[in-house]
């Protein structure tokens, strides 16, 4: 047992994706058991909160889960750690999990001190990385880190009664800071995925996904102003949209059907046209069309738990050397969570009248997923590394590109 801690605190893709995992699973357990007795008349006592249950739940859904999702992956491509430094960076998350569980029983100070020690600290962490190994392309993740930190500051200054909507700002804040993330991670791993997989089929340079600078730079522009424009609400749902339609664009000219062969890569496409699909129904519900509760589900089941799903399982394949080949339990999760996002839409927008039970499934499907993940993903962020396979043989020149023998 102690070798199978000490493995965990190795490397932070196994620490936080498990983190993320298991609080996936046991947060939406309580939430679930609490909407069947608000469905059944038979409330469960959620006593510990100071806050209302509502806002517990995505708030954990953002910072806790989501938190733990992109520290692992940050922790991973750009700052490094071992045993102590992701040891103390757990530990932290793993606190304020407990103190927002317990808020009603400890000073709001406490409890607001505790969980943005977190981001504030992991933060400085990845600073101090990128100033003694410079990299630019990973500068732009301190960004979405920052926004997330004041986002979470945000919700802490509304129960502390400082800030009266400051609960609503943030999290909002929080989850399109998340989708803009995917937005620029998505950029950077999917079309080189898709390429790599066309190479390996040996098609030609010209079919592959084209390199698209401007485009990619509008897009990466406008994901990075989004979650600002929450501060100037007739913005909003402008911004969301021309980020809708960029990202979307960017999404058609990777190359999508060739994702279809593969778990790990229909999975990105699937989660990012979620997040297309979500952004265009949050502007339209910020123009009075349509429900914004279940668009910012869209965005947050769908665009974030699909995207982090996917990243997770391939990373941790990748950084266990093990061949990229996703287990069968895990696809089943990714169609679960496809399953989540849509069910909880139908829920608040076209089917009303079956609130209750479709929001129920949602839940369920959430919480299957990453059970799935679990079942397939354990032995490989618990075990050693495997000795890495080796690389397949370049495929064959096509005819024209032979030359004849000297």
């Amino acid at each position: 047992m102690a070798n199978v801690v000490k493995r965990v605190l190795s490397e932070g893709f196994r620490a936080f994706f498990l983190g993320a995992a298991i609080w996936a699973i046991l947060s939406g357990l309580i939430w679930e058991v609490w909407l069947s007795g608000q469905a059944t008349g038979t409330a469960s006592d959620l006593s510990g909160l100071s806050m209302a249950p509502h806002l517990w739940h995505a708030h954990e859904m953002v910072f806790g889960y989501a938190g733990a999702a992109v520290a692992g992956f940050f922790l991973t491509a750009v700052a490094s750690g071992r045993g102590l430094v992701i040891g103390m960076l757990a530990a932290l998350w793993l606190a304020g999990r407990i103190a927002l569980w317990q808020s009603a029983a400890l000073p709001p100070v406490l409890v607001a001190a505790v969980d943005l020690s977190f981001l504030a600290v992991l933060a400085v962490r990845i600073g101090v990385q990128l100033v003694k190994r410079p990299k630019a392309q990973h500068a732009i993740f301190l960004i979405f880190l920052g926004t997330l930190f004041a986002a979470n500051l945000a919700v802490h200054l509304d129960w502390l009664g400082l800030w009266p909507d400051g609960a609503r700002v943030g999290l909002r804040i929080g989850l399109l800071a998340l989708c803009g993330l995917i937005v620029v991670l998505g950029g950077r791993v999917t079309p080189g995925f898709i390429r790599n997989a066309m190479n390996r089929a040996g098609h030609p340079p010209e079919a592959l996904p084209p390199v698209t600078p401007r485009l990619d730079r509008t897009a990466i522009l406008t994901s990075i102003a989004l979650p600002w424009s929450v501060l100037l609400p007739p913005f909003t749902p402008i911004i969301a949209l021309v980020l809708a339609i960029l990202h979307g664009l960017r999404i058609s000219l990777w190359r999508p059907h060739w994702s279809l062969r593969d778990p790990l890569l229909w999975s990105l496409f699937a989660a990012q046209g979620l997040l297309v699909v979500g952004l265009a129904l949050f502007a339209l519900a910020g123009w009075g069309i349509g429900d914004e509760v279940g668009a910012l589900h869209v965005l947050g089941l769908g665009g974030v738990g699909g995207m982090t799903l996917a990243v997770m399982s391939r990373a941790t394949l990748g950084h266990t050397g093990r061949a990229p080949i996703v287990p069968r339990p895990v696809a089943v999760g990714y169609g679960l969570m496809i399953l989540s996002a849509l069910t909880r839409w139908l829920a608040s927008d076209l089917l009303y009248g079956w609130y209750d039970a479709l929001v129920l499934i949602a839940g369920a499907a959430w919480i299957g997923a990453f059970a799935l993940f679990l079942v397939g993903m354990i032995p490989a962020l618990t075990q050693a590394r495997t000795a890495r396979p080796a690389p397949p043989p370049p495929p064959p020149l096509p005819p024209h590109m032979k030359t004849a023998p000297s």
